[in-house]
């Protein structure tokens, strides 16, 4: 459920915007919300699984992601909704996630909101919740380390807090001004918050992270590599998403049906690089995976007004491979290049990487594009603003004349055009670094063993 629930939503995302009034901002803290509470908290679970018991704690972040998942579903504004998405990341720190789950989650979240409601993106999790607690409750032994438990609060806090206010900058920019003294403010306090969290880590007993792996070359490689193709990658798929449905005008479903060709490739390339690792220089797996999703990217680029969605194909095949490719070397690297000791707050470290790459992916894209909007429409505010940037165009031609409805048009495929080639170079840059950092000879014994059971 815990990554499913990060790529179901994004096609959900249009309805939700029209049945609670949501804004393009508002769409963006959907997803940003619930990938921040889970970059964070992911890394204290184990702690205080270790201090309070295993199963107890499972049940609870079970407990607490199935009545968020609720709340979620019975939202009616879209800052309840929000808040609610929060709460499920802290619940779904502690849960197990499948590359399944990420791969299925647009054609999941397609047909439940097209035959449904999108309400039931949330509700359906509800009974697999209350299952899944019922036999930990029954059949999970208890156990713990005290000695070894203990939550990083204090870099919990500071993380948390440095992430919000680095997205709420990103987000609220354009509107405040990027001169005004809250942004300037929200960006000086983040950077502060951030480095105070990367003393507390250094000085700290147990700290979330052990930054001294950072000294090695692969293991920064690693998450260098989980930064960008979540940033690059997954976080482009909300605007994709916006693309196909309100500007392309297909249903929810239909939207997860064009998602299709990644996820295939998605699994064939995965299989396929589970065996190369044991075969073949990591890096290489990573950089080629990186590189195939930046053509990809690229290949975005050829939409015009009046493409239809076919003209997206290409680039999605090649990035399917892309991903396919990159996550189980990604995975294999991640505790690859740690003693066997560290391979748990290794493996939470990546996917903290991960989804702070979605969350800042998503906000940066979303300050990006707007800017675009406002440049070619510097009088527009408001609603038609909110419906221009998230591609709700049929709801500016009743009001403009004939003549703008073109530009219009040109404006919101123009801003995707942007977005595609920054997320190709972003993706780039990180295959050029995987190439760079991530060395064979940096891989453990011990965990290589692992490593190898992990990707494939």
């Amino acid at each position: 459920m815990l990554l499913l629930d990060i790529t179901i939503v994004n096609v959900a995302l249009p309805p939700i915007a029209r049945d609670l009034n949501a804004s393009f901002t508002d769409l963006q803290w959907v997803i940003d919300a619930y990938a921040l509470t889970l970059a964070t908290f992911v890394l204290n679970a184990g702690s205080l699984a270790d201090l309070f018991g295993r199963k107890k704690v499972f049940v609870g972040g079970v407990v607490l992601f199935t009545a968020a998942s609720a709340l979620c579903g019975a939202a009616n504004s879209s800052l309840f909704l929000i808040l609610a998405r929060a709460a499920q990341g802290i619940g779904g720190a502690i849960m197990f996630a499948t590359s399944l789950a990420v791969a299925i989650g647009p054609l999941v979240g397609g047909g439940l909101t097209t035959w449904l409601s999108w309400r039931w993106i949330f509700f359906v999790n509800i009974p697999i919740g209350i299952a899944t607690a019922v036999i930990a409750v029954l059949y999970a032994r208890e156990s713990r380390d005290p000695e070894h438990g203990g939550a990083d609060w204090v870099g919990l806090v500071t993380l948390s807090v440095s992430l919000f206010t680095f997205v709420y900058a990103l987000l609220r920019g354009n509107d405040k001004g990027w001169s005004s003294g809250l942004i300037l403010g929200m960006l000086v306090g983040g950077a502060v918050l951030l480095a105070l969290f990367v003393v507390s880590q250094w000085r700290g007993s147990r700290p979330m992270i052990d930054l001294s792996l950072f000294g090695r070359p692969a293991f920064a490689g690693a998450q260098i590599t989980a930064f960008t193709l979540s940033g690059a990658v997954f976080a482009m798929f909300l605007y994709l998403t916006l693309y196909l449905q309100n500007y392309l005008g297909f249903s929810p479903i239909q939207t997860g049906v064009r998602f299709v060709p990644i996820t295939v490739l998605a699994f064939v390339c995965a299989a396929a690089s589970g065996k190369l690792t044991a075969q073949m220089p990591v890096r290489l797996l990573l950089a080629a995976g990186l590189l195939l999703c930046a053509v990809g990217l690229f290949l975005l680029r050829n939409i015009t007004v009046d493409s239809s969605w076919t003209a997206l194909l290409p680039g999605f095949i090649l990035m399917g491979a892309g991903v396919g490719l990159t996550n189980p070397a990604l995975a294999s690297t991640a505790i690859g290049v740690v003693p066997p000791a560290r391979a748990g707050m290794a493996s939470g470290t990546n996917s903290t990487f991960r989804q702070v790459g979605v969350a800042t992916g998503i906000a940066a894209f979303g300050a990006l594009f707007e800017h675009h909007v406002r440049a070619a429409f510097p009088g527009i505010h408001g609603a038609q603003l909110s419906a221009l940037a998230s591609g709700r165009l049929n709801e500016l031609a009743g009001q403009a004349n004939q003549q703008l409805v073109r530009h219009v048009d040109q404006v919101f495929v123009g801003g995707l055009r942007e977005l595609f080639l920054i997320g190709a170079c972003i993706a780039l840059a990180g295959a050029v670094l995987a190439l760079a950092l991530v060395r064979q000879e940096d891989f453990t014994a011990e965990a290589g063993h692992e490593a190898e059971l992990v990707a494939g």
